[in-house]
């Protein structure tokens, strides 16, 4: 018998219907093999060319991993926080092939960051890494690099030195806190954004005393400077001012107490300042009294209905008078991401985009905002399953940035498996909780809303069940009871010596 002839290698084509195959069907620059020539100097026919190169070469490898990767659907999700990690749990064992891009390395409960700030808890108690969170998702590639730009008709995303092709793009990039045009107040009153700026924190608020403590051995007379070092200024009482100032008037007369030998850490004042009318604007006024009450008895001065208009490296001035403090701290407001720049949508005051009830930006049904980076309007139920009787707008809060991920996830297998679309996003709302004292906190959950140790227990359980890693919520429920025993801080290491020379 004679040798069979080769088969002959059928050309490939694209799908009926469609235009053949553009850029975001290949995820090389360049082909994997010599071309004949025929697809001559046009950038375009060389991509095609390479796509038609590289899909022969994947197929004649006979790697299945790399070849259902290659061919699969792409879903590209930008921010590993709350939105974007369980968008990104919600895919496994889905038929896509899923790049998740965050320009830290790390998943951070920012829930709990303002303890880190004040060393309660260490960074690594808080945060865990996204390549081991997510190891044994095999359809998922975690990327360190930042956004910088976004191609909605070419369906590309612009890094600093690269670009990624989608076909599905969840953006969930969080937020960052407004200086209302002061950009220049950032570096002298930080905002507690990342655990860069909790190290930052802590050391302000640690070489503050040391810096008080030099004055007073060498200069007992110079009281005024002495006070101004022990001035600890907030601005904003929202939640994160609110925890900041009871943590930090708790570590002023419990923690540090005993610590210095020429100044009284307990002298130190504590001031809260807000432009609206009361702490907390969020919560119900009951629950917004209680928790001022709660601040004055540790101590701490509160001002509602006062504008900070100037801050500088001697203090602020709020309401035309100039407070001096050696501290300030800013919690007054939050900006979205860049997020709606880069589509070119429609957004609100804040920056974050306007979706659609499916969470999808209007005019472009691939991609998707959720978390903190998008305004949506929702119907809610509270735990008891009872609709609320108006849509409300979502806060900025960890819940819906989880249900969202959720949602949007099961939307995208939904499409992939040619199923009818789902309901539009509806919010289980399970209420909110906020912090004021070690063991004083506050809960709306409402139909029922109450303050105090209770309120405390619900806010430490639930907190521990969402930390990423059985060994966070060990440590973390371990540091909190040798504080609550000892009330002393375990982290008063300072920051590096670059960072404590910015905090001084």
């Amino acid at each position: 018998m004679g040798k069979r002839a080769p088969a002959r290698r059928r050309p490939l084509k694209a799908k009926p219907g469609t235009k053949g195959l553009g850029p975001a069907e290949c995820r090389l620059e360049q082909p994997t093999r010599s071309c004949s020539g025929s697809c001559g100097s046009n950038p375009e026919s060389r991509l095609r060319c390479g796509i038609v190169h590289t899909s022969i070469a994947l197929l004649e490898s006979g790697n299945l991993e790399v070849i259902l990767s290659a061919t699969q659907p792409r879903v590209v999700i930008v921010g590993g926080g709350f939105g974007g990690l369980f968008a990104t749990r919600a895919l496994a064992g889905a038929p896509v092939s899923v790049t998740l891009i965050d320009k830290r390395n790390c998943h951070l409960f920012r829930p709990m960051l303002y303890q880190v700030a004040t060393g309660l808890l260490s960074a690594d108690e808080i945060a865990g890494p996204l390549r081991s969170i997510l190891n044994r998702q095999k359809n998922v590639a975690v990327l360190l690099d930042e956004v910088s730009g976004i191609d909605t008709e070419k369906r590309l995303v612009h890094l600093k030195q690269h670009v990624i092709p989608y076909d599905f793009l969840v953006l969930a990039t969080g937020i960052q806190y407004n200086y209302f045009g002061h950009e220049d107040w950032r570096r002298t009153a930080p905002g507690l954004e990342s655990l860069d700026d909790a190290d930052l924190i802590r050391g302000k608020i640690l070489l503050a005393f040391e810096r008080a403590e030099e004055i007073a051995a060498f200069d007992q007379a110079d009281t005024e400077k002495i006070r101004q070092r022990l001035t600890f200024v907030l601005v904003g009482a929202g939640t994160v001012g609110v925890e900041m100032a009871g943590t930090l008037a708790e570590m002023s007369r419990m923690a540090l107490a005993h610590d210095f030998r020429h100044i009284d850490p307990r002298s130190a004042g504590i001031l809260l300042y807000e432009a609206a009318p009361r702490v907390l604007p969020s919560f119900p006024e009951v629950l917004s009294a209680k928790a001022q009450r709660h601040l004055e008895s540790l101590g701490v001065k509160v001002y509602t209905n006062t504008r900070v208009t100037n801050v500088d490296t001697d203090g602020i001035v709020a309401n035309g008078e100039r407070v001096p403090a050696g501290t300030v701290l800013w919690s007054a407001g939050v900006l979205a991401s860049p997020a709606g720049r880069w589509l070119g949508a429609a957004m609100d005051k804040s920056g974050k985009v306007i979706v659609n009830s499916d969470l999808s930006v209007p005019g472009h049904p691939e991609i998707f905002v959720i978390g903190d980076t998008a305004h949506v309007v929702a119907q809610a139920r509270n735990l008891l399953g009872i609709n609320a009787k108006e849509p409300m707008v979502m806060p900025g809060v960890a819940q819906p940035a989880i249900q969202e991920g959720k949602y949007v996830a099961g939307l995208i297998r939904r499409r992939l498996q040619g199923q009818r679309p789902p309901a539009p996003f509806w919010y289980w709302d399970k209420g909110d909780l906020a912090i004021v004292g070690r063991t004083y906190a506050l809960a709306d959950l409402r139909f029922l809303r109450f303050a105090g140790f209770s309120a405390w227990i619900v806010w430490a359980a639930v907190h521990i069940y969402f930390l990423i890693g059985f060994a966070n919520r060990f440590f973390v429920i371990l540091q909190w009871g040798i504080a609550f025993l000892t009330k002393r801080r375990q982290v008063r290491v300072f920051p590096g010596e670059e960072d404590s020379a910015k905090a001084a």
